[in-house]
């Protein structure tokens, strides 16, 4: 009895039908903001272009300029330096909030993630409102608390954005204190899966406490580390409302990172292609940064 040959395996597009409205969902609301930044970076868009909707293409000029621009290095300064603290802050805290928790009771525990996870889910626009009522000079609590102390004199009229060392450290402060909650929660899902006969065992051996978490908990949490790290730079790298609200840059440009100096910019000064080139320069200097997380994050999880 003759074979009959196989017929040819129609491939299945039933899931393609069902993804597409997701995909054109997506590309209409990241590719198509991104391609038009990346055009407008290329031409004078301005106040004017606003209104009339007329706008030349000057090539790499907007580039040329930025480059050329101390204000920009300055504030790309700033803002290496202050996300290296930010998500230094975030993480060293995070850690010792995460290993917290595991030396607590079930109850305190319940309600340490639960205050956590409320000091997490507060928008940062409300919770930057409240912190600069928290450091208003006049009627500010942490004022009034720090003049309680009888300790620095009188501080009830200290206005703590008016100093650059002053106005980084409230700034810190807020944004550290919204991150810890994300990066103790993660990792302590990641420090709860450490297994426990290697923890035992070491103590047996009479390792200290330290030297278990350093040893082997850290080992562990290797992959979840870098992995709250790598999100803590893109987030810290891009923070705008906290410094925005709580000093607008200020005093003078002391607190101006690429976000603020970007929207002084396009927004402020309305030069919009000016902005835009901005926005891509930071955009690939932020790319460029997380890949080297990345290819360090693969590793790791070869490694275990």
């Amino acid at each position: 009895m003759a074979l009959l040959p196989a017929r040819p395996r129609r491939r299945n597009l039933a899931p393609l039908w069902l993804l597409s409205p997701a995909g054109l969902v997506l590309a209409l609301v990241t590719l198509v903001p991104i391609g038009f930044l990346v055009f407008t970076s290329f031409t004078d868009y301005n106040q004017r272009s606003l209104f009339t909707g007329a706008y030349s293409s000057v090539g790499v000029a907007q580039y040329s300029q930025l480059l050329a621009s101390g204000a920009f290095w300055a504030s790309l300064v700033r803002t290496v330096l202050f996300t290296a603290a930010m998500v230094a802050g975030s993480v060293v805290l995070g850690m010792g909030v995460s290993h917290l928790l595991t030396r607590l009771g079930r109850a305190w525990r319940y309600a340490v993630t639960v205050v956590l996870i409320v000091a997490w889910a507060m928008p940062n626009v409300a919770s930057s409102l409240v912190w600069n009522w928290l450091f208003q000079p006049g009627y500010g609590v942490v004022n009034w608390a720090l003049d309680q102390l009888r300790i620095f004199g009188d501080t009830t009229s200290l206005n703590w954005t008016q100093d650059p060392a002053r106005a980084y450290v409230v700034i810190w402060l807020l944004i550290v204190w919204q991150a810890v909650p994300f990066i103790a929660l993660t990792l302590n899902a990641a420090e709860t899966q450490v297994p426990h006969e290697h923890l035992e065992a070491a103590r047996m051996d009479g390792a200290s406490e330290v030297t278990v978490y350093r040893r082997i908990t850290l080992q562990h949490l290797r992959p979840t580390l870098l992995l709250v790290t790598i999100l803590s730079v893109i987030w810290d790298y891009n923070v705008f409302n906290q410094i925005w609200l709580v000093s607008r840059g200020g005093p003078g440009d002391a607190t101006s990172t690429l976000g603020v100096f970007t929207y002084k910019t396009a927004f402020v000064g309305f030069r919009v292609g000016q902005g835009a080139a901005i926005s891509v320069v930071t955009t690939l200097l932020l790319l460029a940064l997380t890949a080297v997380y990345i290819r360090n994050l693969l590793r790791s999880g070869e490694d275990l």
